[in-house]
């Protein structure tokens, strides 16, 4: 049974032609890039070219790209950074539906004494600006929100964030997560102090992500060490990984630059459009908004997500009821709860997300067997 894999907002698969740039940084080139020898220079030159990859895929310029181990750094780094430099303002403005990367840090903030106001989204799953824009005053350091949500795909309206910051003199840091890779970005139009994105997330390996610094002033590193990373980032560089994130943002510059994602989301209606004419009581979460093309949160009435997610995975489709870091839990989506669902609606809920790997006839495919796993539960569950 070949495995149908629709879980890409958890991973993805690493794209073999960055595994084949990256092997030889195992074996062959495996220098220290602050070395001054010939095994040293290589592995910088490896260094900068990585670098200046990940740059073209946000439009930014090279020396402002640091590579970190992932967003969860990257996002931690940002927001220190930013507080850093705040001097008496203690208000960090963020959203009820940003991922665990963001909310676990800004409780801890808050526990430290900061006021952390977080802003509500309509039943779609946008923003509420009319709350941003009240709390994003002069007492706020930092706006703090994702491009797009990891759980239903929404897309955030960023330039009403960035005037707000603008007006305010607050700084904004953006988790790109889910967005790098899937749409168009431009971290000079976003008005991002500070952007995260996590090399995992776009066909790059796990364990390497980087950081967007429009600003060395007053900027303290988070891990101090070497003075690696033009001392924003201590200690010796992941030289194979980087080599691979570079390699999968150049293919996903070419990709959204090109017919990627609106086949993509195309592909995902289509999706959408066979599971609503087969099933009732369906509903979709955020399809009345902007989203990223590759991603759909359902849920059926009557029918639990996980139970539903666990009979696609008998029959060799991989999809999630949520975000992979907390699934564990056991708890209701924080994000569905704050687009107002009950805790049991949104325990019901299931998510599919896509990748550019993704072949129409696999999501035909899945298709057929949702439907079958609904109607196989829903007879289980019949009196």
């Amino acid at each position: 049974m070949a495995t149908i894999y629709l879980d890409n907002n958890a991973t993805t698969a690493v794209d073999p032609r960055a595994v084949e740039a990256m092997l030889p940084y195992f074996t062959e080139q495996y220098g220290n890039p602050s070395s001054l020898h010939g095994l040293g220079e290589s592995a910088a030159q490896a260094l900068a070219q990585a670098r200046a990859q990940v740059a073209r895929l946000l439009n930014a310029p090279a020396r402002r790209i640091v590579f970190t181990s992932g967003a969860t750094e990257s996002n931690l780094t940002a927001l220190r950074a930013a507080l850093a430099g705040a001097k008496e303002r203690r208000r960090i403005v963020t959203s009820a539906v940003e991922h665990a990367a963001v909310l676990e840090p800004t409780a801890r903030l808050e526990r430290e004494g900061f006021e952390v106001v977080r802003v509500g989204v309509d039943g779609d799953g946008r923003l509420r600006l009319d709350e941003l824009e009240r709390a994003v005053d002069e007492r706020c350091a930092l706006v703090s929100v994702m491009w797009a949500n990891n759980e239903t795909g929404v897309v955030h309206e960023l330039a009403a964030v960035r005037a707000a910051c603008q007006r305010s003199g607050a700084k904004l840091h953006i988790d790109a997560v889910q967005a790098v890779g899937r749409l168009p970005l431009d971290v000079a139009s976003s008005g991002a102090d500070y952007l995260a994105l996590s090399g995992h997330k776009f066909h790059a390996p796990k364990g390497v992500g980087a950081l967007y610094v429009r600003d060395d002033e007053r900027f303290e590193a988070l891990l101090a060490g070497g003075g690696q990373e033009h001392e924003r980032r201590g200690g010796t560089e992941n030289i194979p990984g980087i080599v691979g994130l570079g390699a999968a943002a150049k293919l996903a510059r070419a990709w959204v630059d090109g017919p990627g994602p609106r086949e993509l989301g195309e592909l995902r209606d289509s999706f959408e459009d066979e599971l609503s004419e087969r099933l009732e009581g369906l509903e979709f979460h955020g399809r009345a908004s902007a989203r990223v093309p590759n991603t759909s949160n359902f849920r059926v009435e009557g029918v639990s997500g996980e139970a539903l997610t666990q009979w696609l995975a008998a029959e060799g489709v991989c999809v999630s009821t949520g975000a992979a870091c907390s699934a564990s839990r056991h708890k209701p989506s924080h994000v569905l709860l704050a687009l107002g669902l009950t805790p049991a609606q949104a325990s019901g809920s299931v998510r599919v997300s896509l990748s550019r790997f993704t072949a129409p006839a696999e999501l035909e495919r899945a298709a057929e067997l949702v439907v079958s796993g609904v109607e196989r539960l829903r007879a289980l569950a019949a009196p």
